[in-house]
């Protein structure tokens, strides 16, 4: 990577998560006052001093329990050690030094990684206080007094970040990478997939449904280009998320509603050996709303019962129930086996660029002319619909302006035969389009 990286480590509740928000300038980590929020890997550019680093957020590192969650947050804590340039080790003033601090200082002293000690909650002002001086204990040099919430000390600890880095310009990272959220009820394999497609274990992965909270970003760059995956916490029904009164899993649906809205294109998961559901309609609707390209996903199918007719039998029950999405094209795979994934990245360009189609005026108009000599433009008491010319205003999602005399002579079901003209004409398969319809002079 161009960019240098640096991980931010430590036990759960130390302020990690605050002090990564307070570095990059934005609310991407989920804060909470419960121990273990944070899971997984998050990743977000900062600068300082004229110089650009990866930040990366880490899960608490709990170096002796052996429960599933907090297992694969400690490896995904390892694997961040393990492919960063510098670790930034943040504790607790008001703990002081605990016993899990110290097996972190061990554990990131074998990994011979420069490190820089982080002190958190000195939140007061004035002379240090003399708690602060028993950090010196784990052997990591001197440590660095920062106020997360406040923000103070956190320019002494990028300048120790930036004295620990090798020299040397870097290379400016293009921004052409498609965005890609998979997004989905809970369990139905989306880490799995991300995992599957980047090649790493980016993400925890469990049976235990609301395993992943935040959003994460995933680069990628391969033989189909770039892309940037980001997995969402899964989309419960807003009740259930009301009755659970859970704050976090609150944040969790926020961030996966965001990360839809940045994507360029959202592959909605299902749950193949479930079945098709109302919940899943409910999150194909939120991007089919946000007007993004959309790709059905239909993951474990090496776990489904099948014959030859069960694909087109799954196939046209989607179908039914998301007429409102009959654009979306629709994959069977499974993400634990690595069937029909390869598929998935020439679905994603080819949908992102669809997406992204701009089709000249002259074109279109003459696409009208034709569609409006074979089925004549709707009359009401005597007037008739006159529809003067059709253009395109902009893209993702291609939205086209069509000036008439009278809007309200312009029957929903004409627009969509126009709507299904276009489409049959330029294709614009995988994507929303959006009709909108002005008065001449408007």
């Amino acid at each position: 990577m161009a960019k240098p990286l640096v991980a931010i480590v430590g036990r759960p509740n130390v302020g990690k998560s605050t002090l990564f928000n307070k570095l990059i300038g934005q609310r991407l980590s989920i804060v909470d006052d419960t121990p273990g929020v944070t899971r997984d890997r998050i990743y977000a550019p900062c600068e300082w001093c004229g110089r650009s680093l990866m930040l990366v957020d880490t899960g608490g590192i709990e170096p002796f329990s052996q429960e599933v969650i907090l297992a694969g947050m400690r490896r995904q804590a390892e694997l961040a050690i393990e492919l960063c340039d510098v670790t930034v080790l943040v504790t607790d003033l008001t703990a002081g030094v605990t016993a899990a601090d110290a097996e972190v200082a061990a554990m990131l002293q074998k990994s011979g990684k420069p490190v820089v000690l982080c002190v958190n909650k000195c939140d007061g002002v004035g002379q240090t206080p003399a708690e602060f001086y028993e950090f010196y204990n784990l052997g990591l040099g001197d440590p660095v007094a920062v106020s997360a919430v406040h923000g103070h000390g956190t320019g002494d600890l990028l300048d120790a970040v930036l004295a620990l880095l090798p020299g040397g310009g870097e290379e400016e990272e293009e921004d052409d990478a498609i965005k890609v959220a998979v997004i989905g009820k809970p369990n139905a394999g989306k880490s799995s997939l991300v995992n599957r497609m980047s090649g790493q274990n980016r993400s925890i992965v469990s049976d235990i449904a609301g395993t992943t909270r935040d959003a994460i970003d995933t680069p990628l760059e391969n033989e189909y280009g770039k892309f940037v995956l980001i997995d969402t916490a899964g989309l419960r029904r807003k009740s259930r998320v009301a009755k659970a009164d859970d704050a976090i899993e609150r944040y969790s649906i926020l961030r996966a509603e965001m990360a839809v809205d940045r994507a360029d294109v959202c592959v909605i998961m299902i749950d193949g050996a479930e079945g098709f559901t109302e919940q899943d309609a409910k999150v194909a609707g939120l991007a089919h709303n946000a007007g993004k390209g959309c790709i059905v996903a239909v993951n474990k199918w090496d776990a489904v019962e099948k014959d030859d007719k069960t694909m087109d039998r799954m196939r046209q029950d989607i179908m039914r129930d998301l007429a409102f999405m009959s654009y979306a094209p629709i994959v069977f795979l499974s993400a634990k086996t690595g069937q029909r994934v390869e598929r998935l990245y020439e679905l994603i360009r080819f949908v992102a660029d669809q997406n992204a189609m701009r089709i000249a005026t002259g074109m279109l108009n003459d696409l009208l002319a034709d569609a409006t000599a074979r089925v004549q433009p709707p009359t009401d008491k005597g007037k008739r619909l006159k529809i003067y010319y059709i253009t395109q205003a902009s893209t993702k999602p291609p939205t086209f302006v069509c000036f008439c005399n009278n809007k309200e002579l312009f029957h929903f079901s004409y627009q969509r035969y126009l709507e299904n003209q276009i489409r049959a004409t330029f294709g614009l398969e995988g994507t929303p389009v959006r009709m909108v319809i002005r008065e001449r002079g408007e």
